[in-house]
């Protein structure tokens, strides 16, 4: 499934957009014992499909592919949330020592970043579009094995930034060990040009699950939550000699949970992941 627990459709864009859909009364459901609801009328679907598409700039080209605009209110979101990660990476760089290799300050642990992929490395928009925000495993997983989708705007050269000042590059994605492949081959060809082996990209192993994620996941059993899994793996990184220096995502579940000295929230009103 993708990532962890995604809320399909529009639904789950409403939801980031701030409407309150749904009661969170945590006993059951009386008559006398009723959870409470938001009274005021959600925001209207065709209405808010318009203002995402206008936030992405979305056009179709000549293929029929969805496409964001580069000029877009989204790529001006993102390029500022990009130069001031760039400036933060560059003084966590410095006080590590700089340099590639650098292992000085930080506890004697070397500077490294985090990216998540979904729509944080690689840009999801054209199946948004196409399943009109709706989620199916079967879609999803061809999609993410056709290794078609263009990087996120900024993304690629944000990385190439951080090996420059000598920061370790990992990426952390909800995506099974199965669709490993897609994703590698996906990132390479969107212009990563980072470490990609099993080092550095760390997936979901439900079948196979690491023992440093011994809390929540068994071979008999997966019950990790995305914050788990997340939390569970940037420890395992650190504890391998890193600082992670800057964790990036596009929902808050991506970056919840510690063992990063600062988080960065990509812009994504089109799915929520709890």
């Amino acid at each position: 499934m993708r990532k962890s627990l995604r809320t399909a459709g529009i639904v789950a864009a409403c939801a980031v957009a701030g409407a309150t859909l749904y009661g969170t009364g945590t006993g059951a459901a009386t008559a006398d014992n009723a959870p409470a609801r938001h009274t005021a009328e959600p925001q209207n679907i065709g209405v808010l499909v318009g203002e995402i598409d206008d936030y992405y700039g979305a056009y179709q080209d000549a293929d029929g592919v969805w496409r964001s605009s580069p000029k877009s209110p989204y790529a001006k979101d993102l390029a500022r949330i990009q130069a001031k990660a760039k400036k933060d990476i560059r003084k966590a760089a410095a006080a590590h020592g700089g340099g590639h290799g650098a292992k000085t300050g930080g506890h004697g642990k070397k500077p490294a970043i985090v990216l998540d992929v979904d729509d944080t490395a690689l840009l999801s928009f054209d199946y948004e579009k196409t399943t009109n925000y709706t989620y199916d495993n079967g879609t999803w997983d061809a999609y993410v094995k056709a290794a078609e989708r263009p990087a996120v705007f900024g993304m690629p050269e944000l990385v190439e930034y951080a090996k420059s000042k000598g920061v370790e590059v990992f990426f952390l994605t909800g995506l099974s060990e199965s669709q490993r492949t897609g994703a590698v081959t996906n990132l390479a060809k969107a212009g990563y040009d980072t470490q990609l082996d099993t080092k550095h990209v760390f997936t979901k192993n439900k079948t196979t699950p690491p023992a440093y994620l011994d809390d929540c996941a068994t071979p008999a059993k997966w019950e990790c939550t995305t914050v788990q899994f997340k939390e569970g793996t940037r420890k395992h990184i650190e504890s391998n000699g890193y600082d992670i220096v800057g964790s990036f995502g596009d929902q808050v579940s991506d970056l919840a949970g510690g063992y990063a000295d600062k988080t960065y929230k990509l812009p994504n009103p089109t799915y929520f992941v709890e």
